[in-house]
């Protein structure tokens, strides 16, 4: 007696929901993978589908539901958007030998789950290449529609990745209005609604639009002879991607004279880096920071802008000096300028400004009647790429930057200072210290002011756990309240 077959159709190529659906009906009723049919809506009606394949909906329902490892179900879902026709039945083979063999996951020598794997890589691959390498391009809405404007791409992916991928065009590109189109299956949004449609022919997507030029001016000028290479670069934007991207018509001309513009690079003579955001220093005039006059904030500001005491002046952009009353009350040090102050020349502008600007603004000290500095007057950083990531200075910097904290103090005399941050309550303690024993309470210095140490705001930023923030913020503001306690007291 021959077993009963079962036909399986699925709304469309990547319905994973519907393959679940089936899949698990068809194991409850323990129908062995060679007696199921699978198909999708709308193919053609195969010659092997006979008029003996039962729909599997006859199937009683039974307990369809068991459970298997998230990592099946990461796979599973990836093989469900591969191109090859036997998909279904290899998803549903491996969810079948999954209850005899729960090791098959991590068996890299069976053929099934060798072959899996390959198909599994060969569509993130495809939806990586969607996501580099799809070009919107502006097209003028239906006359009566949404006057927004609406961008179209065209694709034509490997697999069937449309559904898996829209998602993440919907989430970095949420405020516009577009559609990308594919050869079998499109995907719109429309700023509210994300969905799927039958595919078209490339003869309805858009050829261009004016931004183009400007793109591929912008790629033409990024072009590097010196760092070509051909082979590196064709095997992460394989050419047949190349007629649907807008610079690629530049990519052959770039490389046949790439040979010729290096030559030319190399007969340069090089310079030094334009720096223009940096604040030019008068070599010239020799004057040392320490011989210079000093007697208020503008001449210690000013001679800090030729300071040269340690290396940190080589890579800043300028010496940040403090801000504030010559005759405040209250000074703030924190640790060193960040990136922001670096290229505006004032403290606490920042990120990390923004958060010391609104614990202040809760324990109603104002800003605009504090002395606000740091212990380090030059940017400390490390160059990734480019960006400019913070490093912390070490004793022997604090200490070169010593100089110009203790003139600040003597200058402007404030009643309480507080330190944010190890490195400023090391610098105005002169010793190493720790925050959590010099947290909670006031310490006397030498000149008769009051210490107040609380962390850096930038360890709020740092933290990525929000319940650690909370604490952190908790505890500034009780610090700054201490602070705010003894300003009153002194009067």
């Amino acid at each position: 007696m021959m077993p009963v077959t079962y036909a399986v159709t699925l709304a469309h190529d990547a319905d994973f929901t519907g393959w679940r659906s089936a899949a698990r009906r068809l194991d409850a009723n323990h129908v062995q993978p060679g007696c199921v049919q699978w198909r999708c809506e709308g193919d053609p009606q195969p010659d092997f589908l006979l008029p003996a394949a039962r729909p599997y909906q006859e199937l009683p329902t039974g307990n369809a539901a068991r459970t298997v490892p998230g990592a099946f179900v990461s796979l599973a879902q990836k093989l469900i958007c591969h191109s090859a026709e036997d998909r279904f039945t290899l998803a549903y083979r491996l969810f079948r030998r999954l209850r005899e063999e729960p090791q098959l996951l991590s068996d890299a020598g069976d053929d099934d789950m060798h072959r899996a794997h390959l198909m599994a890589k060969a569509v993130s691959r495809d939806a990586h290449k969607m996501k580099a390498f799809v070009r919107f391009r502006e097209v003028t809405p239906d006359q009566g529609a949404d006057d927004r404007p609406h961008f179209v791409a065209w694709f034509e992916p490997d697999h069937h990745i449309v559904d898996a991928t829209a998602p993440f065009f919907m989430r970095r590109f949420a405020g516009q209005s577009w559609s990308i189109l594919t050869p079998e299956r499109c995907a719109h949004w429309d700023g509210e609604t994300l969905s799927f449609t039958p595919g078209v022919p490339r003869s309805q997507a858009p050829d261009g639009d004016p931004a183009e030029d400007l793109w591929r001016t912008y790629f033409a000028s990024t072009f590097n002879p010196a760092r070509l290479m051909v082979k590196a670069m064709t095997a992460e934007m394989p050419k047949k991607y190349w007629k649907n991207l807008p610079e690629a018509q530049l990519i052959d001309p770039l490389i046949a004279d790439a040979q010729k513009r290096h030559q030319a690079m190399q007969e340069t003579a090089p310079r030094a880096p334009a720096r223009s955001t940096r604040v030019r220093r008068d070599h010239e005039a020799g004057t040392r920071a320490a011989d210079a006059p000093i007697s208020s904030l503008d001449d210690l500001a000013a001679a800090g802008r030729s300071c040269t005491r340690c290396p940190l002046h080589c890579g800043a952009t300028q010496a940040v000096p403090g801000e504030g009353p010559g005759d405040a009350p209250l000074m703030l040090v924190g640790e060193q300028p960040g990136d922001h102050e670096d290229i505006a020349g004032k403290p606490f502008v920042g990120p990390a400004g923004d958060v010391l600007n609104d614990v202040l603004r809760d324990t109603g000290i104002l800003r605009d009647r504090a002395f606000v500095t740091n212990a380090v007057k030059h940017f400390k950083f490390e160059l990734r790429g480019r960006r400019r990531l913070h490093r912390s200075p070490n004793a022997g910097e604090v200490a070169h930057c010593q100089w110009w904290l203790a003139k600040e103090l003597e200058l402007v005399r404030p009643r309480v200072v507080v330190a944010l941050g190890v490195t400023a309550a090391r610098a105005l303690t002169g010793r190493t210290v720790t925050l959590n024993a010099m947290r909670g309470a006031v310490h006397e210095m030498a000149d008769g002011a009051q210490l107040v140490v609380t962390n850096h705001p930038s360890a709020l930023l740092r933290q990525r756990n929000a319940e650690a923030a909370r604490q952190l913020r908790g505890n500034m503001l009780d610090d700054m309240r201490t602070a705010r306690q003894c300003l009153d007291a002194a009067g």
